[in-house]
C-alpha cells in the first residue's frame, strides 16, 4: 500500500491505554497460546507484526531479524518509530507506554494505522510481560531513544543517548525462563514464517541473521568475527510468489495460475490458486497477513465465489447439460492450491492466536472479487478454463463413482455387523484408556507379540505384506482391502463420514515393525493411512511407533539391548569389550516372545514414540511427495537426501 500523505502525525495521543501488564505473567496462555514451542515463537510473530503493520501502512521497506547467542532475539525495521513524547494520559514516555501497558497502541483508534495485523495491541507489552529482559531503542525525530526493562518493569526511564537521521524501531528481548519450558529458538519455523510474511507484503525486504552458531569473540578482540547465517525474502509478485513456492514440483494443469488483487468497500482483497494434477487440495488464509489456520468468513467467501462461477461457466459453455446436477465444493476444490489475503480496518479474530476471522463483511467482499476476477479469467483464459472444468467434471465423476462403490461395500456389510478379525488376538479389557493394540508386521512377529504380551491389556493384529497405499487409492478401494478392512474393524472408529473417535477401542494404537527397509515402508504406508483417514487420532495422541533393539548383546549370562550402533559399542565396552556375542535383529519374528516383552512391549521398559504433526502443511506436502503418483518430485527427494542416510539395509 502507497503512503497517504494525509495521515495525521503518529505522536503519543495515538496511543490508547485500556488496561495494565500484570495478567500477562499469571496467564500466558491466554496470550501466546502457551508456554511451549509455539508460544516461544509467537513472541517473535508479535514483534514482527508491528514491523510488517508499519510496512502494510507504507512506511517501512526493510525489517530484519537477528537471533543473538543467550537466546536474545533482536527486530529492527525502518518505520516510523515508537512515539518516545509524553502520552497525555499515563503522564509517562508513550515508548514506555506501549511497552509496559497491555492494551496501548496506535490501533484502537484514529487513523495511524487503515490496517493492522496486531490489533489486540498486546503483541510487544506481553513480549515484554514474558521476557528476562527487553531493549527497546527508537530512532525518530533526529534522536536515538532507549529504555529496557527487567520482566515487564522499566529499568530507568526513556533517555535520549544520540542523533540520528533516521527513523524506526530495535526490540532486543530474552524469553524468561521461569515462564517457557524450554527455550530454543527453531530456525526453520522462524524462516517459514518470514517467508510467509514477505509473499504477504509486496516489496518489503525481510532479512534473518542467525549468530548462534558462531564463537563469542573478546570484547577486547578488536577484529570483525565470522558473519552470521543471513536469509533474505523480498517478493515483488505478491500471492502469485507465494502459489508457486507451494506448487513446487508438483504438476499443474493450468498454464498460468489465476490472481487477482481488488477493493471492495473498502476491505483490500488478493487471491491467488493453480490446479494441481493431484486429488488433494491446499487452502490458506491470511487477515492483515495473520495466518488464519481455521479459515473463517474470507475462505468462505473463496469457496462460494468459485464453487458459483465455475458453475455458471460450466453452464454458460456447455459443460454442464440441463439434466446434469451442480459441481458440488468437494469437486471444484479437488487438486486446488489456493490462498486467500484481506486488509481489513477491524478484524474479528477468534482469541488472540487469531485461528479464525468472524468478519461478514470479509465474506461479501472476497466473493465479489474472486467472482469477477475468475469470471473475466476464465473468459481470457479459454485454453485454462477448459482443463479446470474437465479437472472439475473429473473430480464430479470419480466422486459419484466412488459413492456408490463406497455405499455397496457398506450395504454387503464391511465394516458393520461383523465379528472382529480372526487373526486379531484381542485383549481382555474393554477400558480403552488401559488397551493397547499392536500392528505388526508378519504373521512371524505376530505369533512372538501373541504369546509375549500382556492379555489383559494388549491386542496383537499381524498384516500380512505391505498394505494398500491410500495416497494412490480412493475409498472404495480401500475398503475392499482385506488388511486395511481387518485395522479399520478392529479399531471400532468406522472410516470417513461414519468415523467417531469416540469408538475407538484402544488408548493406544502401536506400530510395530522390522528395523529394515521393508520395515520402514510398511511403517510409512500405515503412517500414510492413518494421517489421510484416521488424523484424529494422531492428533489426539493415540498413535505410537514401537521402537525395537537392533542388537542383543552378551557376555556369560548377562544380556543387555542396544537400540543404535553407538549405544551397541558403549554396551560393548561396558561388558568388557572381549567375547561379547553381538547379534543383529533384522526382525522381529528373531525374538523370541521372552525378548520381545522385556526389549518392546513391557511399559515399564519399553521405548515408544508419539505420532504427531505439528506442521499440517508440510506432512501433507510430504506425504504427496513421497507415496503420491508422480515420480519426479519423488526422485529428487531422495536424490537430495541420499547423502544424509546412514546404515541403510538393502
Amino acid at each position: 500500500m502507497s503512503e497517504d500523505k494525509k495521515t495525521p502525525s503518529y505522536s503519543a495521543k495515538d496511543i490508547y491505554v485500556l488496561e495494565g501488564l500484570e495478567p500477562v505473567r499469571k496467564l500466558p496462555g491466554m496470550y501466546i497460546g502457551s508456554t511451549g514451542v509455539d508460544g516461544l515463537h509467537h513472541l517473535i510473530w508479535e514483534v514482527v507484526d508491528n514491523s510488517i503493520d508499519e510496512a502494510m501502512a507504507g512506511y517501512a521497506k526493510n525489517i530484519v531479524v537477528e537471533l543473538h547467542r543467550e537466546n536474545k532475539v533482536s527486530i529492527t525495521d525502518d518505520g516510523r518509530g515508537i512515539p518516545v513524547d509524553i502520552h497525555p494520559k499515563t503522564k509517562k514516555s508513550a515508548l514506555e507506554t506501549a511497552l509496559c501497558t497491555l492494551h496501548a497502541g496506535g490501533k484502537f483508534g484514529g487513523e495511524s494505522y487503515k490496517v493492522s495485523g496486531g490489533l489486540h495491541g498486546v503483541g510487544v507489552s506481553v513480549v515484554n510481560a514474558l521476557s528476562v529482559w527487553v531493549k527497546a531503542e527508537v530512532n525518530k525525530d533526529g534522536g536515538v531513544y532507549v529504555q529496557e526493562y527487567q520482566r515487564g518493569i522499566p529499568m530507568y526511564s526513556v533517555k535520549k543517548i544520540g542523533k540520528s537521521e533516521r527513523t524506526g524501531t530495535k526490540i532486543t528481548f530474552q524469553p524468561d525462563p521461569q515462564i517457557f519450558q524450554k527455550i530454543e529458538f527453531d530456525l526453520k519455523k522462524v524462516l517459514d514464517h518470514l517467508r510467509q510474511q514477505a509473499y504477504l507484503t509486496k516489496g518489503v525486504r525481510i532479512e534473518l541473521l542467525d549468530e548462534r552458531g558462531l564463537p563469542a569473540m573478546p570484547a577486547h578482540a578488536g577484529q570483525a568475527g565470522e558473519a552470521p547465517f543471513r536469509y533474505g525474502f523480498c517478493f515483488g509478485g505478491g500471492l502469485q510468489s507465494f502459489i508457486r513456492y507451494l506448487v513446487g514440483n508438483t504438476r499443474t494443469v493450468q498454464d498460468r495460475p489465476f490472481y487477482t488483487h481488488r477493493e471492495v468497500e473498502g476491505v483490500d482483497v488478493e487471491t491467488a490458486f493453480v490446479y494441481a494434477d493431484d486429488a488433494e487440495n491446499e487452502e490458506m488464509s491470511f487477515a492483515n497477513n495473520i495466518y488464519t489456520p481455521d479459515g473463517g468468513m474470507h475462505l468462505t467467501g473463496f469457496r462460494s465465489a468459485l464453487t458459483r462461477t465455475l458453475n455458471d461457466y460450466a453452464r454458460r459453455e456447455n459443460y454442464l447439460k440441463e439434466s446434469e446436477e451442480n459441481l458440488t465444493g468437494d469437486d471444484v476444490r479437488e487438486g486446488l492450491i489456493a490462498a486467500v489475503s484481506i486488509k481489513i480496518h477491524e478484524p474479528q479474530f477468534e482469541g488472540q492466536t487469531k485461528a479464525r476471522l468472524g468478519n461478514p463483511e470479509a465474506r461479501t467482499a472476497v466473493e465479489a472479487a474472486v467472482a469477477e476476477g475468475l469470471k473475466e479469467f476464465l473468459e481470457r483464459y479459454g485454453s485454462d478454463a477448459r482443463v479446470i472444468l474437465e479437472k472439475n467434471l473429473l473430480a464430479a465423476k470419480a466422486r459419484k463413482a466412488a459413492k456408490a462403490a463406497k455405499d455397496t461395500v457398506l450395504r454387503k456389510g464391511a465394516l458393520e455387523g461383523l465379528t472382529l478379525p480372526g487373526k486379531l488376538a484381542d485383549c481382555s479389557s474393554r477400558k480403552a484408556e488401559e488397551s493397547e493394540l499392536f500392528i505388526v508386521e508378519g504373521d512371524s512377529a505376530g505369533g512372538s507379540c501373541k504369546q509375549g504380551r500382556d492379555r489383559r491389556t494388549q491386542a496383537v493384529l499381524p498384516l500380512k505384506g505391505k498394505i494398500l497405499n491410500v495416497e494412490k487409492a480412493r475409498i472404495d478401494k480401500m475398503l475392499v482391502n482385506k488388511e486395511i478392512r481387518s485395522l479399520v474393524i478392529a479399531l471400532g472408529t468406522a472410516i470417513a463420514d461414519n468415523f467417531d473417535l469416540a469408538k475407538l477401542r484402544y488408548g493406544k494404537v502401536i506400530l510395530m515393525t522390522d528395523a529394515d527397509v521393508d520395515g520402514a515402508h510398511i511403517r510409512t504406508l500405515l503412517l500414510t493411512l492413518f494421517y489421510r483417514y484416521f488424523p484424529q487420532i494422531i492428533e489426539h495422541g493415540h498413535l505410537y511407533i514401537a521402537q525395537p533393539p537392533l542388537f542383543r548383546l552378551q557376555r556369560g549370562k548377562e544380556v543387555r539391548y542396544a537400540w543404535s550402533d553407538g549405544e551397541r559399542d558403549s554396551v560393548t565396552k561396558a561388558l568388557g569389550g572381549e567375547n561379547v556375542s553381538v547379534q543383529r535383529y533384522k526382525g522381529l519374528g528373531e525374538m523370541n516372545p521372552t525378548q520381545l516383552w522385556e526389549t518392546t512391549l513391557d511399559p515399564a521398559l519399553r521405548v515408544l514414540k508419539q505420532v504427531t504433526v505439528e506442521d499440517v502443511v508440510e506432512a501433507d506436502h510430504l506425504f504427496d511427495v513421497l507415496m503420491g503418483e508422480a515420480v519426479e518430485p519423488r526422485k529428487n527427494f531422495i536424490q537430495a537426501h541420499a547423502g544424509t542416510v546412514k546404515n541403510l539395509d538393502v
